[in-house]
């Protein structure tokens, strides 16, 4: 059975100080603290590419992991929409090299954005399993400093640079349960990149995600066989410290369970959920199941339940 057996991530020094940018909008640190979840953000030094992000989080979690050697990975999937240059070649081939994994690695792309960690689990997983592999990694980073528009108020204060990558492979410390996906293409211009700079409307992306999650969520528990009541935690991408406060407070007395950090780094993007994970699901026994969700630039979401084996 294939599933998760460690994670590792990679968050560059650089900090944004963003008291300091808010100020700069007129907005104080009460503001920060309840809509924007994070006092600093973190930036790549501007010499870092994505690959760079990428390889130091492959090699971190090689680190982490002594018996997991270069030579055992069988593929290699980059989630990214902020790759290197202009997109040919795919990032994923460019990070074999700089990772120094083996040549025998399949390698290739997924454009998402804060839904890619969930969908990119079980991409590589039927991937790994159609193809007889037995280790996979998973690399999330989507750098949005490349693409950000620092005088913009609704982007600016909340997004953040990291990497993180997974391994998927046997005997695994968590397995992947049931899953379902969603997209409304309706919603494409909520959050789109034009002339490389990044826009958002907060306010529409903050609506959906406020009424489309918990059914979501309810969705899949009920597919797995269980209930919002015995869901030992919940994983939610971490989009801004109001979107989660605004999840938890629709979900009632299971709302303590919801886990909300965004590490001083901000909204990584697609790295959010998997940092979340390395922090909190593999050292607490206590949780045998959880529910992550993904959501955001697509409009795409995904959602789905983990097992601890």
């Amino acid at each position: 059975m294939i599933g998760i057996k460690s994670i590792a991530s990679y968050i560059p020094e650089g900090r944004i100080d963003n008291i300091a940018q808010a100020a700069s909008f007129d907005r104080d640190e009460a503001f920060v603290a309840s809509k924007i979840g994070t006092t600093t953000l973190s930036v790549k030094d501007t010499a870092e590419e994505t690959s760079d992000l990428c390889a130091t989080a492959v090699q971190n979690l090689l680190a982490k992991n002594p018996g997991f050697r270069l030579e055992d990975v069988d593929a290699l999937v980059v989630v990214t929409q902020n790759g290197d240059g202009e997109g040919l070649p795919h990032t994923s081939a460019i990070v074999q090299k700089k990772a120094g994994l083996p040549t025998h690695v399949a390698c290739f792309d997924v454009s998402l954005g804060c839904s890619g960690y969930v969908y990119g689990l079980y991409v590589l997983k039927g991937f790994m399993e159609a193809a007889g592999l037995k280790n996979g990694i998973l690399v999330t980073c989507d750098p949005y400093s490349k693409i950000m528009d620092r005088s913009d108020r609704m982007t600016t204060l909340l997004f953040g640079d990291a990497a993180t990558a997974t391994w998927l492979g046997a005997d695994p410390v968590w397995e992947l349960g049931p899953v379902r996906y969603g997209t409304d293409g309706s919603g494409a211009d909520h959050l789109y990149v034009k002339d490389r700079i990044f826009h958002m409307n907060g306010r529409q992306v903050f609506n959906f995600a406020s009424l489309k999650i918990i059914p979501h969520m309810q969705e899949v528990l009920e597919l797995a066989g269980l209930s919002l009541d015995t869901v030992d935690a919940f994983c939610l991408h971490q989009g801004s410290g109001a979107i989660v406060d605004a999840i938890a407070k629709r979900l009632g007395d299971n709302g303590d369970r919801v886990v909300k950090d965004m590490f001083g780094a901000g909204n990584t993007v697609s790295s959010t959920i998997p940092m979340l994970l390395e922090r909190y699901a593999f050292d607490n026994s206590q949780w045998k199941n959880l529910v992550m969700s993904g959501f955001g630039v697509g409009l795409s979401w995904g959602s789905a339940v983990l097992f601890r084996r």
